[in-house]
């Protein structure tokens, strides 16, 4: 199955009212839509369009985002967002060390996404939620 890794990506992107600002660069290692309830809450009740890169080559040109972690959570995700604007910009996942998973709302050329290989968390998938045709689906993560 193709997950989209090894298609070479160089990005730029930001925020809604551009007080945050990143650069990314490396080989994708998957493209995917999230239907986790809390994408749901990020999204405004869709899935969430998400693209994974490489850690080191992802680095903030302008500004700082501000951090989320639910404190309830054992082993909590860290969300990074605008403090101003609120816009989201990626999520980085004690799952996946090593690695940012970025939101594809925030590129300035979304099309450079080109579309998921993957639904993730389908088991919280609303009725509303589509799922292109051959795109590979999981209850949870592909080998959970």
């Amino acid at each position: 199955m193709d997950l989209g890794k090894g298609l070479k990506m160089e990005i730029e992107g930001g925020c809604y009212c551009g007080a945050l600002r990143f650069k990314a660069e490396g080989d994708s290692l998957f493209k995917g839509q999230c239907h986790c309830r809390e994408c749901q809450y990020i999204s405004g009740g869709g899935p969430n369009f998400v693209m994974g890169l490489p850690e080191t080559g992802f680095q903030y040109t302008t500004g700082a985002p501000k951090l989320f972690q639910r404190p309830d959570l054992d082993n909590p995700v860290t969300r990074e967002f605008c403090g101003d604007c609120g816009t989201h910009i990626l999520t980085r996942s004690p799952g996946m060390p090593g690695a940012v998973i970025l939101k594809v709302g925030t590129l300035d050329d979304p099309n450079l996404y080109g579309g998921p290989q993957m639904a993730i968390y389908t088991i919280d998938k609303q009725s509303f939620h589509m799922i292109p045709e051959g795109v590979a689906s999981f209850e949870r993560v592909p080998g959970a």
